[in-house]
């Protein structure tokens, strides 16, 4: 057995940080609608235990599917919560009437 030395090991990190986000950047492409129509598929899948290959990136594709959701839930909360500040923070409109001043 041969141990790494430190630059070996951060090569290897380095490596994988570069997969890692390579493979983040494609994720970030995929439709939330078209992964959800997925996501009962993948459920069955992980529910049905069995120690195989399949099993294993049955469960990896159920997390990314769960992952684009829940990234997707917390940007709508968080553009709605900013939506909601900036109307409270505008005064309110003058409502137009069709009064006349007259002297």
């Amino acid at each position: 057995m041969t141990l790494l030395t430190d630059e070996d090991i951060i090569f290897v990190m380095n490596h994988l940080d570069r997969a890692l986000n390579k493979m983040a950047e494609n994720i970030l492409h995929l439709d939330e609608t078209s992964l959800t129509s997925l996501w009962n598929k993948y459920k069955t899948k992980i529910e049905q235990f069995s120690h195989s290959a399949e099993w294993e990136k049955a469960v990896i594709i159920f997390s990314i599917i769960n992952a684009v959701r829940a990234k997707n839930a917390v940007i709508n909360e968080f553009l709605l919560n900013q939506n909601v500040a900036c109307k409270a923070k505008r005064p309110l409109a003058k409502e137009k009437t069709h009064l006349i001043l007259v002297k």
